[in-house]
């Protein structure tokens, strides 16, 4: 990596960036540089650090010239590191999502090389091709410590660019990302998107014996987790030490420099590639005939990175192979690594509450079920038992079963718990205007009033009410409009009511509230699954591999009933309004939401 045998101290550090406060951000990394001084020789930030990733419409808002970026920067202390770093980064023209590199320089920080990034994710959650222009340059770049290269994200997942990038000379491979968390599989101990960066990088440092140095974002941005657990791979494809997950963090190591010369002596794939490579690369030129499937004339499906027949893109999971085809008595695709859940969920909470909102108490509606339990035990965990405060708040038909079950979970959790009865409330309205009411308007009603009440104490406290609805209830459209859906904030709507019920036992909610049959508690004698005509372990299954792209003719040809699933994709397809905004007509070129869009949580 140089001309000297010395180590180059690196030290990958994940932080946390507050959304959309550019020149906040850069005063914390300034303020990290001067900290490493003496002790670190390069300093890398991940992507976006300066503003946060899903930033979406304010990309202007947020960019910054490179030249901005070094001067921010500030004066460098004595035996500065080198700077790595991503930002949004605006030139005049488009705005592009970049990485620059910045050495100390006779009492400022310098521009060495700033990469624009090439491949801009745009399904899924990413969108953002809509707001950013690709770059179209790719090389390494000489530094003090030798000849490097810089990759933002998604480009470290596609084999040809750090391949080009090690071709050009590159001994050292720094990757900025910002990899939203997700599938929390058992048995891996981290995020398995973050599993399929370590296959990335060991399978790049060592087919081309390159140290590769890999900083990740960290915290939520509106409900998006960004993991951390920054890490580096040796040329050997040994994984190095990683940050920790889902909290603020650094790792730091010092690269051995023989390590890749060692390396591809052993073993000389880069030179072997590089001997044959005009030759790759007239056969890559050569046309491909192309018929009208989308299959060249040999019968094969052209595919590079990704992209399926005619150039579409395939949105594969990150992190997963395609699930095999769910079975109906194999609850194993829907287990979790419950720790690693709740470590992901509090961290959520705290980033949401207090980081994004700031706010510091929450209430929780608790109605003696597993779910509202649930979230209070995480908000607990997140917040402190004193910023918790739990209401019960019964109608005249809730049973005193549950009032029992809320109170002690109150108890267990260690918050204060208030009794609120909302009878009286709900039935002035109904003798005086609705006296006919039926059981269904009347536990809407109920349900409504609820969140009224919740949302009231919430101002009363300057807390922000917590959501508890699960994953299922939400597919299936089984909550009330503008109640159960209302609070701000939710760490259960993305686990199916199998998942909660594993997560509350984990987390220690009483037995006899995890296992007794779900209810609404508003109308007597009625359960979840008698009203939905469905067990949740069987419609769970089935949302799931609805889910994961199977029809429903194929989960009836894997074992489900017919009755079941149309049960369940009926439910799906119907329900699709409960789970969006209110529809506004579009009448202008600035409508909220379309036109002018800004994240939740800028």
């Amino acid at each position: 990596m140089a001309e000297t045998a010395s180590p180059v101290r690196v030290e990958l550090a994940q932080l946390r960036p507050r959304k959309g406060q550019v020149e906040a951000n850069l005063a914390r990394v300034r303020d990290w540089t001067l900290r490493v001084g003496g002790k670190v020789d390069l300093l890398v930030f991940p992507e976006c650090v300066l503003s946060g990733y899903f930033v979406e419409g304010a990309v202007e808002e947020v960019a910054r010239s490179p030249e901005q970026v070094a001067e921010g920067l500030g004066v460098p202390g004595p035996s500065a590191p080198d700077v790595v770093l991503g930002f949004y980064e605006s030139g005049g023209g488009p705005a592009y999502n970049s990485v620059g590199w910045f050495t100390p320089d006779e009492g400022r920080y310098r521009l060495v090389h700033r990469h624009r990034k090439i491949f801009l994710p745009t399904y899924g959650v990413f969108d953002e091709s809509r707001f950013v222009s690709p770059g179209s340059e790719l090389e390494a770049f000489d530094t003090r410590f030798g000849r490097a290269g810089t990759l933002v994200c998604e480009e470290m997942l596609h084999s040809l660019t750090p391949t080009a990038l090690a071709l050009g000379g590159a001994e050292l491979l720094v990757v900025v990302a910002a990899s939203p968390a997700r599938d929390f599989v058992p048995g891996l101990g981290l995020p398995a998107n973050l599993d399929r960066w370590d296959l990335a990088g060991r399978a790049t440092a060592l087919e081309h014996g390159l140290h590769v140095a890999i900083a990740q974002l960290v915290g939520s941005e509106g409900g998006k987790l960004f993991a951390g657990g920054s890490t580096f791979y040796l040329p050997g494809g040994e994984i190095g030490p990683r940050a920790p997950l889902f909290e603020e963090g650094s790792v730091r190591v010092e690269l051995d420099r023989t390590a890749v010369q060692r390396h591809r002596a052993r073993s000389p794939l880069l030179t072997d590639l590089r001997s044959h490579l005009p030759d790759l690369l007239e056969a890559l030129a050569r046309p491909k005939p192309v018929v009208a499937d989308g299959r060249s004339a040999t019968g094969a499906i052209p595919s590079l990175d990704g992209r399926g027949p005619m150039g579409l893109l395939v949105a594969i999971p990150m992190g997963r192979a395609p699930t095999k085809l769910p079975d109906p008595e194999d609850s194993s695709l829907l287990e979790l690594d419950l720790p690693l859940v709740e470590r992901a969920l509090v961290s959520f909470l705290r980033d949401e509450i207090v980081g994004r909102r700031g706010f510091q108490d929450v209430v929780v509606g608790v109605s003696g079920g597993v779910d509202s339990a649930t979230a209070l035990m995480l908000a607990v965990k997140a917040l402190g038992p004193e910023h918790v405060h739990a209401f019960l708040l019964p109608y005249a038909t809730s049973s005193s079963a549950s009032l029992e079950d809320g109170r002690r979970v109150a108890d267990l959790a260690g918050v204060s718990c208030r009794t609120i009865e909302i009878t009286r409330a709900v039935d002035a309205y109904v003798v005086a205007e609705e006296s006919d009411l039926s059981d269904l308007r009347r536990g809407n009603l109920a349900a409504r009033f609820r969140a009224l009440v919740l949302w009231d104490q919430a101002a009363r406290l300057g807390a922000l009410p917590l959501g508890t609805g699960n994953k299922s209830e939400r597919l299936l459209g089984y909550f009330t409009w503008h109640a159960d859906d209302s609070p701000p904030i939710n760490p259960l709507g993305d686990l199916f009511k199998t998942q909660v019920w594993a997560l509350a036992r984990h987390l220690g909610v009483p037995e006899e509230v995890v296992a007794k049959a779900p209810s609404a508690d508003l109308v007597p004698g009625v359960h979840d699954e008698d009203e939905l005509g469905i067990r949740y372990e069987l419609a769970d299954r089935i949302l799931h591999g609805l889910l994961e792209g199977y029809q429903p003719s194929d989960l009836v040809r894997g074992g489900f009933a017919q009755d079941a699933v149309d049960t369940v994709w009926k439910r799906l397809q119907g329900t699709h309004w409960k789970r969006e905004l209110p529809t506004v007509a579009t009448l202008s070129e600035n409508a909220i939401g379309e036109f002018y869009l800004r994240p939740v949580d800028y």
